[in-house]
Parts: structure tokens; C-alpha cells; sequence
């Protein structure tokens, strides 16, 4: 039997706390998509409830029957997010980690074929594979945590392992 490799298996703690970090930019995000759903188009379309109400029969109406079922996800998202933007652990950028991947880094990577990919290490709330956004929990980013430019990243994926060298590390966006 092999034993864990520490870091790679976690315990669940440390899953946990690891679910639990975000940047600055994504925590700003989430605050202001919590503002806005509770201070602007939560009453909104309160306001479009109490009207199709006022119309009379609300078994059949329609325009009632879609804002009602609205503000009940609206108020499940808003219930969401105050307990998440409570709980999570905002990480900001630190000098003592340049030159090394940690969490909220930016990673260009390069693979034997030429392949190019970059990558940012963020939270579970942040995740956006279109932005190149990548969980600290993916198997990509924990390969990456602690590497350094020239180094090699072996990430075991469901096709097998793939092989992958650092080219940049930093703690902005790339410009294109």
C-alpha cells in the first residue's frame, strides 16, 4: 500500500480552508453582485410582483407567477452570498512570493509541442476556464503551487500525464 503524498491527498480541513480563499478582485466581485441583486434588482422586481398582484387572479397570471419564482432565487443567491463573503479568506499578493507559483499567480506554461497556456490560480467562486481561471483544488494548480519558471509540471489528467515547463510567473494580468 502507498502512503499519501503529503499535499496532494488533504485532509478535510484543509480542503476546506482551501475552498474558502479568494483574491481581492473576485471577493469585490461577489460583494458587488451582492449589492446590487439586494439594493437594485431585488426591488425591482419586488416592485413588478406587487404590481401583476394588484391585476387580481394570481393563478393564472402569468407575469406573477415568473416574478415570484425570480425573487425566491434571487433571495437564495443573496442567502448564498452573505454567508460565502463572510466566510472566505481574501489572499493578496505578497513580494516574498515572486518568482514562485502560489495562489492567484498567472502561469504560462508550454508543453513539447509548442502548446502555450496561461493560467490563474484562484477560489472555487472565481472559476472562469474562458478567463483561463483555475481552481486551487485542480490538479493543474496543485501540480503548479511552489514551481518556478524552467521548471517541469507533470499533471496527471484522465487522458494520462502531461508534461508541462514554466515559462512566466507573475501576479498581473498578461497583455496581450
Amino acid at each position: 500500500m502507498r502512503w499519501p503524498v503529503p499535499g496532494i491527498l488533504l485532509s478535510r480541513d484543509e480542503r476546506k480552508m482551501k475552498a474558502m480563499l479568494i483574491t481581492r478582485e473576485g471577493w469585490q466581485a461577489l460583494d458587488r453582485e451582492l449589492k446590487y441583486l439586494w439594493k437594485e434588482y431585488r426591488p425591482e422586481i419586488t416592485k413588478k410582483v406587487q404590481e401583476a398582484a394588484a391585476q387580481g387572479d394570481r393563478s393564472e397570471n402569468a407575469d406573477y407567477t415568473y416574478n415570484k419564482r425570480l425573487l425566491r432565487q434571487i433571495d437564495s443567491r443573496v442567502r448564498y452570498l452573505v454567508k460565502r463573503v463572510e466566510d472566505l479568506q481574501i489572499v493578496d499578493y505578497s513580494p516574498q512570493q515572486e518568482g514562485k507559483v502560489f495562489f492567484g499567480a498567472w502561469v504560462e506554461l508550454e508543453n513539447e509541442e509548442g502548446e502555450i497556456v496561461r493560467y490563474r490560480i484562484v477560489g472555487k467562486d472565481e472559476l472562469d476556464t474562458k478567463l483561463g481561471y483555475i481552481t486551487i483544488d485542480s490538479p493543474m494548480a496543485r501540480a503548479l503551487i511552489g514551481k518556478q519558471v524552467d521548471d517541469e509540471v507533470v499533471v496527471n489528467t484522465p487522458a494520462g500525464k502531461k508534461e508541462w515547463y514554466v515559462n512566466k510567473i507573475q501576479y498581473k494580468a498578461f497583455e496581450d
